[in-house]
């Protein structure tokens, strides 16, 4: 096994590296980590009618399975991505998959509720500090270069296929099994990446201090957690309502701390340095903004299928193959297509292509074809948001500072969560307005309808912001030339 260097600074290694098996050994764990914390935003989805039936959960408390780990994962995630800098990035691998994977095996074997939403919100913890030290394992074990960026679109492609496959995956082991394994099957993945993990990474962290921000800590966890709260209630209350209003409220107050104590401190938790870099600000701005749409896609399409044209969730996950394939397609082709034009230009074409997908979903009817209603848009979508994905993901991450690498990638993951939670909110609100309280197929497929047509909107607006502020790559120098 290979042995840890505890005080190793993070820094490039040598070019060769980004050819050896080893290295791509490193993607491979790392890529791993990222796939189960993906995968369990989304799988739950379609075992949450038997978790309810099975531990007589409320209405209320079967939202909460969904918002306790989504509300832990975004809260945390930028503290996680410091936590890597300062105490190493295999330490936090580690803990934060050992954390993971111990609180599936709680919510696996929960016998009441509470157990169960107490184990999410722990796998959402765990998340927060693995998410953000895979993408740092990444950048550190290939160069800057061509290299590193095939290195990150395969990160996004097995990130975004994580979410893709949490229908279908969700739909064979409920379908098969029970809810319960839908939790427990990241119980041997886990163990197997720990392992794997222990062995092939070497520990490596930022020179300097080692002291973490304690304020700054505490304000933007609970900013970002506070924020979260808000966003998911609005399904439950509205956006007008006390319940909403004020936590977003609070939240954006303790952020706005934050970013005070920030300036004054002498070792931030985020040094706000980092946002001179038009690179990291522009790239994290639109990956909030494209993945507002694109997350909420999965939700919308998996609804449409089993709501109105009546699909099993084993059916529903199937059908959704050909979507997770694009995406996983869209992201792998993306590094070539950036050697050629730049990272900027595949990120607008990636955006547009998105939209298009989009505009063609917006035409769902009752009684749509799997080709038509499904496969098409979906290949469409899906694609656009593949190609998007890796350019900005490089982008933010390509001009960080050796001792700023995990928070850049934990910042750069908090908006992709953030982005995500907020679109769904949005649309999902969008969509009920059409609906009015109707529940059959006619004005369901109408509701979801316009929830697209407003995320056509959305992505074309990014195309736009994409261009305008995104920096310009070089045709043939993928992410080494920022300007």
């Amino acid at each position: 096994m290979a042995q840890a260097r505890p005080h190793t600074e993070m820094s490039a290694p040598s070019p060769g590296t980004a050819r050896s098996p080893r290295t791509w050994a490193v993607i491979l764990a790392a890529c791993a980590g990222q796939f189960l914390v993906v995968l369990d935003v989304s799988v739950v989805n379609v075992a949450l009618p038997s978790m309810r039936a099975d531990l007589r959960l409320s209405a209320t408390g079967l939202q909460w399975v969904l918002n306790a780990y989504s509300i832990a994962f975004a809260g945390f995630m930028l503290l996680g991505g410091r936590a890597a800098d300062i105490f190493g990035r295999k330490r936090m691998f580690l803990v934060g998959l050992g954390l993971f994977t111990a609180a599936s095996v709680a919510g696996g074997l929960a016998v009441e509720g509470w157990q169960l939403l107490a184990a999410r919100a722990v796998q959402g913890l765990g998340a927060a500090v693995l998410a953000p030290a895979t993408l740092t394992i990444i950048t550190a074990a290939v160069p800057q270069g061509p290299a590193r960026t095939r290195a990150i679109g395969t990160w996004a492609a097995v990130g975004a296929a994580g979410g893709a496959a949490g229908g279908l995956v969700g739909g064979v082991l409920t379908d098969l099994l029970s809810w319960r394994w839908v939790l427990l099957i990241n119980v041997p993945v886990g163990a197997a990446v720990l392992v794997a993990a222990a062995a092939w990474l070497t520990e490596g962290r930022a020179s300097g201090s080692r002291r973490l921000d304690l304020p700054g800590a505490v304000l933007v966890t609970g900013g970002l957690a506070a924020v979260a709260y808000g966003i998911v209630q609005t399904e439950e209350s509205g956006w007008t309502a006390g319940a909403t209003v004020l936590p977003m409220l609070g939240g954006l107050t303790l952020l706005g701390l934050f970013v005070a104590v920030e300036a004054r401190t002498a070792a931030p938790l985020m040094p706000l340095k980092v946002f001179r870099s038009r690179a990291v600000t522009a790239a994290n701005v639109t990956m909030t903004v494209c993945g507002s749409a694109s997350f909420a896609m999965w939700f919308f399409m998996t609804v449409y299928a089993q709501n109105v044209l009546d699909y099993t969730p084993l059916e529903a996950g199937l059908a959704l193959i050909p979507s997770s394939l694009s995406v996983v397609l869209g992201s792998k082709i993306a590094p070539r297509l950036m050697a050629k034009g730049g990272a900027r230009n595949v990120a607008v074409l990636g955006a547009l292509i998105a939209a298009v997908g989009f505009g063609w979903q917006s035409t769902m009817t009752a009684d749509g074809g799997f080709l038509t209603a499904i496969a098409g848009p979906g290949i469409l979508m899906m694609t656009g948001a593949g190609l998007a994905m890796t350019p900005l993901a490089t982008l933010a991450t390509s001009s960080a500072g050796p001792g700023d690498a995990g928070l850049v990638s934990g910042l750069i993951n908090t908006s992709r969560t953030m982005g995500g939670a907020l679109g769904l909110a949005i649309l999902t609100t969008v969509a009920a307005s059409r609906t009015a309280g109707r529940t059959g197929p006619e004005a369901l497929a109408e509701g979801y309808a316009l929830a697209f047509r407003t995320g056509t909107g959305v992505l074309l607006a990014a195309a736009v912001l994409m261009l305008l502020w995104l920096p310009r790559t070089g045709a043939g120098r993928g992410d080494r030339a920022l300007s």
